[in-house]
């Protein structure tokens, strides 16, 4: 079982082999990196080459590790048990299983996205480390012990936004997507605008890593927004002639699908305004 990469998604060598080694090593694979650099669209995409399904679990701030293992609904039992109701006498009707159980409980194999792990508290990593580890655990209220019938292929990502768990660390293959150089970034274009005008590209992807590279910015585009701004740019049918900047005029065409807060559009427009002083 080995990942290649896909038609919709351009994966590089590294990338590559930290999947499979992965799944060799039969570890967690937790994928760093800037948002919008394809992290959770890498999960997707190898359930697809391996033809596997795919189950999601989308962390956030207020998820707790409990939630992916199953929740008891105690409250419901209680109310069900004043009103008689029978069945109140079975307590497996008011367990929920969450996302690691359903995916314990496949038949075949399947690819688990743990997706944004950074935005739970700093005890969820913790929480999840024996059954991460050892693909088991136990269900209180019934006295039972839920294993993977097929261990799947857990994917984990994170935004960076704060750090780990060391013991969690351990457990898991690591790799980091790197910001994509100018020549994988075309080949990303192309995959998802075959048959775009190379002079278009060539001066929209200039532009942008000169956004990128400019000091003081606060958030840099990333490889999502420069193929939605892209989008725009056919769209509007506009030519290479048509997006030259001068010094009166530094924000790029379509800026908003690039720049995404006001300091970031305030300080282009100071660039300008320089640039117009020094003339």
């Amino acid at each position: 079982m080995k990942f290649e990469g896909t038609k919709q998604y351009v994966s590089t060598d590294d990338l590559t082999v930290a999947v499979n080694a992965a799944i060799a090593l039969e570890r967690p694979l937790l994928v760093k990196g800037e948002p919008g650099t394809g992290k959770t669209e890498l999960a997707l995409q190898v359930a697809k080459a391996l033809k596997l399904p795919i189950l999601e679990w989308n962390i956030k701030s207020t998820t707790k590790a409990q939630q992916g293992l199953y929740e008891y609904d105690a409250v419901s039992r209680l109310r069900d048990s004043q009103l008689g109701e029978e069945r109140v006498h079975d307590v497996k009707n008011y367990i929920k299983k969450g996302k690691l159980w359903q995916a314990f409980d496949a038949e075949e194999r399947i690819v688990l996205l743990i997706d944004e792990i950074d935005k739970a508290d700093i005890e969820f990593p913790n929480d999840l480390l024996q059954e991460l580890d050892k693909m088991e655990f136990h269900v209180y209220e019934t006295g039972e012990t839920i294993k993977a019938k097929v261990r799947p292929i857990v994917i984990i990502t994170s935004n960076n936004e704060k750090e780990l768990p060391d013991a969690f660390l351990r457990r898991c293959f690591f790799h980091y997507i790197r910001f994509p150089e100018a020549d994988v970034l075309k080949q990303i274009v192309d995959v998802h605008f075959p048959g775009i005008k190379p002079e278009l590209v060539a001066e929209a992807l200039t532009q942008f890593y000169e956004i990128r590279e400019t000091p003081g910015l606060k958030k840099k585009p990333s490889t999502s927004e420069v193929l939605d701004w892209l989008k725009l740019l056919l769209v509007e049918d506009l030519d290479p002639s048509d997006m030259k900047r001068d010094g009166k005029d530094a924000l790029p065409k379509l800026h908003g699908a690039l720049l995404k807060n006001e300091q970031d559009v305030h300080l282009f427009e100071r660039l300008a305004f320089m640039a117009r002083g020094q003339r």
